[in-house]
């Protein structure tokens, strides 16, 4: 199967179950504060056994396809470590998750898991947005003395700062789909109607001074 016929059905998949919703008139607000008439939920994708099976098999692929040499994974908590154990499980290889900051008790660890320095990881993620708490987890990985590959991510919602985010920290992201798929989708679905594009394309473009 090909990356776009792959990235549809994930698109299609995430429609299907509602771990992505639109509504452009009364917008989400992310945890950030930020107002967008999208709104993604992968965790929905442990309920679905169906959805579950094929993601993970399609992030494992990309693993392979991509990083081959890859010795360990690491889900970024909290939203991609079931993710992440998934994907290590099917192929066989060490899992570790990170922590959003370190823990203020025992052992104070932001790593959670064994890790030995040197070794090749590959960071697996729900969702980018921004990129940044993704690429703090990055910086843990690094700072545990180990050499991160890349991420594999389900899905991004394509903001340009993302993009400028990790060619900064020199990241590089793969996605099984992406914002674009995901609208496409949506139309052909019936889940969204062909008036709505300009309006998510402009909050695309520019998410603070969206309406």
């Amino acid at each position: 199967m090909s990356q776009t016929e792959i990235s549809e059905k994930v698109a299609k998949y995430l429609l299907e179950i509602k771990a992505v919703k639109l509504n452009v008139t009364e917008p989400f607000t992310w945890a950030s504060g930020l107002k967008s008439p999208i709104y993604c939920d992968n965790r929905r994708i442990l309920s679905f056994p169906e959805v579950r099976n094929y993601v993970r098999k399609s992030l494992a692929q990309k693993v392979k396809e991509y990083y081959p040499e890859a010795e360990v994974i690491a889900g970024v908590a909290t939203g991609a470590i079931a993710h992440g154990v998934l994907v290590a499980e099917e192929l066989d290889l060490p899992f570790v998750y990170v922590r959003s900051s370190q823990k203020e008790h025992g052992l104070g660890n932001q790593v959670e898991g064994h890790l030995p320095e040197g070794k090749k990881v590959v960071v697996i993620e729900d969702l980018v947005s921004t990129g940044q708490s993704s690429l703090a987890a990055v910086d843990a990985l690094i700072n545990a003395k180990v050499e991160v590959l890349g991420m594999i991510a389900i899905f991004t919602y394509g903001l340009e700062n993302a993009d400028e985010n990790m060619k900064s920290a020199k990241c590089t992201l793969h996605t099984l789909t992406d914002f674009n798929t995901l609208i496409r989708q949506a139309v052909n679905m019936g889940v969204m109607h062909h008036s709505s594009l300009d309006s998510l394309e402009k909050w695309r473009e520019d998410p603070k001074a969206w309406r």
